[in-house]
């Protein structure tokens, strides 16, 4: 695999996870060490903080870049707090921001992402935004200096996979800064997709967690980004709507 770099580091793993939803801590352990994941993203305000063992005690810091997410926050001030919070837990200053608008959808809340982006960008964070499929707003988004723009392919949890596969790839190609597909992620061929689409990564939990076998489902998310990226570099074929012989006579060998 090619690297690429998010917030000036170079990475090679371009599957992110979650740690959200496993059945035990150890099932989590074996199931991001599958993944090949290099960063891994835990929702601070649901860790409880005062167990001694919890989902951040369990990853290894040596190995793994911890992402601090604020998943659960509904406006600007929660956000920004749990922000803060993770610094002064001693997290990386990578963050990734969610600004959640509806219970029901879990989407986001655009106007105040961006709002919550531009406060934590000026006080040093290297803002990852998680938000909708929109081209104007990703574009917003990098203007005030996020360090990678998440634009869903479904609502969270939903694992519909990619439903705006145009919004995505229109995204990826526009932008500059690192695209990440983030959010409703359902198998294997879906983030294969994400990935020939052009985007960086794709960063899922879910898909994973829910899973009937986390670890073998973790293999497998691995392999398809894998093949994803690798198929975006060699580039496809051209649709037609006729065929085309395999075994030409002339032309080629």
């Amino acid at each position: 695999m090619d690297s690429w770099t998010l917030a000036g580091e170079k990475r090679q793993s371009r599957l992110l996870v979650g740690t959200g939803k496993y059945r035990t801590l150890e099932e989590a352990e074996k199931a991001i060490d599958a993944s090949g994941a290099e960063i891994v993203t835990v929702a601070l305000r649901r860790v409880d903080l005062s167990k001694k063992v919890n989902v951040m005690s369990a990853i290894d810091r040596s190995r793994y870049s911890l992402l601090p997410n604020t998943a659960g926050c509904y406006n600007i001030d929660d956000a920004l707090r749990v922000a803060y919070m993770a610094r002064e837990l001693g997290v990386d200053e990578l963050l990734k921001l969610e600004v959640i608008g509806d219970e029901k959808t879990l989407l986001p809340d655009n106007e105040a992402t961006l709002e919550a982006a531009k406060k934590l960008v000026d006080d040093g964070f290297a803002v990852m935004a998680y938000c909708s499929d929109d081209l104007i707003l990703c574009k917003k988004l990098e203007s005030v200096g996020c360090a990678a723009v998440m634009p869903l392919a479904a609502p969270i949890g939903s694992g519909l996979g990619i439903c705006n596969p145009y919004n995505i790839k229109t995204i990826a190609e526009e932008l500059s800064v690192p695209v990440i597909v983030d959010a409703g992620i359902g198998t294997a061929s879906d983030a294969a997709l994400a990935m020939e689409l052009g985007c960086s990564g794709v960063l899922l939990n879910s898909a994973i967690a829910g899973a009937k076998e986390p670890v073998q489902m973790a293999t497998a998310m691995k392999l398809a980004v894998e093949a994803g990226r690798h198929a975006y570099l060699a580039g496809r074929i051209p649709k037609k709507r006729y065929a085309t012989a395999s075994s030409p006579l002339e032309g080629t060998i």
